[in-house]
């Protein structure tokens, strides 16, 4: 192959993975989230991806994208050494010893990145923060867009409510309501939206700086919607169902309620937070069935802390879920006030910026992250403003030994690496990007692994594994003439990346050995009659009604513990301990508690740890049967049997390989793992 050439996976290589079953976990559940989830259509075919084709898609356009970064600052391309290297990722990523985020398994390689080069749509994550929302070199609604941006194309955001306090030092407040005389006198500019994500989120850019930035309070904005597509339209490249032009037209008016409310005052700690929920909600309304956000504010300030108390702020139950809430929390703070709402309902999460800035690995003093503002949605990743980060998953228990793994490390950090010499389209993004070029190399299965192994064990592969991922970003930055990493290793909570390969998901132990696990599906999709065939119990989803809820027996392994033997206590020592020996960014992790027995401990537990982590969550732990259709049901063996006896395994076996020659349109769903547009 000539350097020109554009870079093709061996041909011969490829076509020994054709007809090898892939290791999907959990009886089939790994294959239907991957069909589900992950598989595209084929646009010559007009059939879905097998496992061995996306693994092609993915490896192809990884190994492009570093063939065309190499070639662009003229460095030297080794055209058979790239083979080589692409061959073993093949083979690490279609066993499932690591796999990359769910977008990348969705977007990498496909013309989204190969044509649109949409790469923002290959992170996870991202933050920003309003502090700096007045600055005379931006515009007030730069938070709000970047957010709105991001999370049509799948990157869950964190924000602060910075921007509160800010408004007040430099004495910046909302223009004065639409409603008054002084307004009804202004120019008025109809903008006629384009049906296109940048059409939607220049409008709300519109709209938001209309009230807040000087230099725009000469126009009012109405809105001719006229453009964008009917509900019912299917979305090409994508895949999906337009929502038509209602959640934007409803966007609109909440904004104009926001702000119009908030006329002649300094914008407020809710008007941040309900304008980036309220942003939120219409990106789901808009065919992306989840949304990731967090919000971040002051544990000193009531307004803050009440926001999800729905008992104070009722209107804010119909979009106050959109996003996690933390509160930056200071070391040696008194904690009993959070702890005290943390027992109502599971939040405020906790995040602790000067460990974060402070330290890489607990324990290993740097000050070399100094910048960062906040965190992801999951909170496995402190971020600077404007920073998105690209995570990658690997599983220590289904490796022979520590060399395999260590060997896994050089594939799942060359990927993540490649992803960080991808531009985005946000300029600000790409500054901080460039320079930090930080990764999260996520570890899932610890459950597993320490049931089988040992804790001992595990931290003794953790730290040996830690400190080869140095070695390997030195090389790797070497070899690409980048920066180092400024971070490298975390552990996220993982979504339904980790369910392919039969992992339990990042640090969290299951809730039962034998379980029940729904899963949600279109209720036109080809593989529902081959579930049901196949025995598996489906039933109307109560939420969505679009959906059906599949239900998928699942054994999580011999020996494993149940989330109920696991202390408060044991949880936050195991974060601790991932801390330590392997994240330099974060652990996500949501400790679950008993209300009664462990509640009164909250705040002696947090005295403890707050030396030993850099973010933490809570949730009380509930009664089963309190939610109808919850992801999770712990059943027992006996249960398990029964349910596994009235399934068909040969039906299983071809929910990927059975080629369908019709795109279900209502299946072809866009998650917080994807995007829409």
């Amino acid at each position: 192959m000539s350097t020109s050439e554009p870079f093709t996976l061996d041909r011969s290589f490829v076509s020994k993975y054709a007809d090898k079953p892939p290791p999907f976990g959990f009886n089939g559940l790994g294959e239907i989230v991957y069909r589900r989830t992950y598989s595209r259509l084929d646009p010559i075919t007009n059939a879905r991806e097998k496992w061995h084709q996306t693994v092609t898609r993915v490896v192809t356009g990884t190994f492009r994208r570093q063939q065309e970064h190499i070639l662009q600052q003229r460095l030297a391309w080794d055209a058979e050494q790239a083979q080589q290297k692409a061959q073993a990722m093949y083979k690490k990523i279609f066993s499932m010893k690591f796999l990359p985020p769910g977008r990348g398994l969705w977007a990498m390689g496909s013309p989204l990145t190969e044509e649109r080069r949409l790469f923002a749509a290959l992170n996870n994550c991202a933050f920003v923060s309003t502090s700096d929302m007045w600055d005379p070199n931006g515009r007030p609604s730069d938070p709000f867009t970047f957010l709105m941006d991001a999370a049509m194309l799948g990157v869950g955001v964190g924000f602060d409510t910075k921007g509160a306090e800010s408004a007040r030092r430099l004495g910046r407040q909302v223009i004065a309501s639409s409603d008054s005389d002084q307004e009804k006198k202004k120019q008025k500019s109809v903008y006629c939206i384009p049906d296109t994500r940048e059409g939607w989120v220049h409008s709300v850019r519109l709209l938001i700086d209309s009230y807040l930035d000087p230099g725009a309070h000469g126009k009012q904005y109405q809105f001719d919607y006229s453009l964008l597509r009917p509900l019912g339209s299917p979305i090409r490249g994508f895949g999906g169902i337009a929502s038509g032009p209602e959640p934007l037209c409803q966007l609109h008016e909440d904004i104009r309620r926001i702000l119009g409310q908030q006329a002649n005052q300094y914008l407020s700690v809710t008007s941040i937070v309900d304008l980036m929920n309220l942003i939120g909600k219409c990106v789901v309304s808009g065919n992306v069935r989840r949304t990731a956000e967090i919000a971040f504010g002051e544990a000193t300030s009531s307004e803050y802390l009440d926001l999800k108390n729905y008992k104070v702020n009722p209107h804010r139950a119909q979009y106050g879920w959109t996003s996690n809430n933390s509160v930056f929390a200071k070391l040696g703070m008194d904690y009993s006030d959070t702890c005290r709402r943390i027992l109502d309902n599971g939040e405020p999460g906790l995040q602790w910026m000067q460990n974060a800035r402070k330290f890489g690995r607990m324990d290993e003093e740097t000050n070399g992250d100094m910048r960062v503002a906040g965190a992801n949605p999951c909170g496995e990743q402190s971020l600077e403003s404007y920073e998105v980060c690209c995570l990658v998953e690997t599983f220590p228990d289904n490796h022979r030994d520590l060399a395999e793994y260590l060997d896994t490390l050089e594939c799942a950090l060359l990927y993540a690496k490649t992803v960080t010499l991808l531009p985005t389209h946000w300029p600000r993004t790409n500054q901080v990007m460039m320079r930090n070029r930080r990764i999260g190399t996520s570890v899932s299965g610890v459950a597993q692994f320490i049931t089988h192994r040992g804790i001992g064990e595990l931290a003794h592969w953790l730290d040996t594994a830690y400190r080869r991922v140095r070695e390997i970003d030195q090389t790797l930055s070497e070899q690409f003439c980048v920066p180092r990493s400024v971070k490298l290793t975390s552990v996220k909570p993982s979504g339904t990346v980790s369910l392919l390969a039969g992992a339990t998901p990042g640090m969290h132990y299951p809730e039962s050995r034998f379980c029940i696990r729904r899963v949600r599906i279109g209720h036109t999709s080809e593989m529902l009659p081959a579930l049901r065939n196949a025995g598996y119990h489906t039933e109307p989803d109560l939420v969505d009604p679009t959906s059906v809820v599949v239900e998928i027996p699942i054994d999580h392994g011999e020996g494993i513990r149940p989330l109920s033997e696991i202390s408060m206590w044991e949880q936050l020592s195991l974060a601790a301990l991932l801390q330590k020996y392997w994240s330099d960014n974060q652990v996500s992790c949501t400790v679950t508690f008993d209300p009664e027995k462990e509640g009164p401990q909250l705040s002696r537990a947090l005295d403890y740890f707050q030396y030993k982590l850099k973010s933490i969550s809570f949730l009380p732990r509930i009664e089963y049967g309190a939610f109808k259709q919850m992801p999770y049901e712990a059943i027992d063996e006996e249960k398990y049997l029964e349910m596994i006896s009235s399934i068909e395994k040969e039906h299983q076996l071809h929910l990927v390989h059975g080629d369908s020659k019709k795109e279900p349109e209502a299946e072809r769903f866009c998650t917080s793992d994807h995007c829409i547009f």
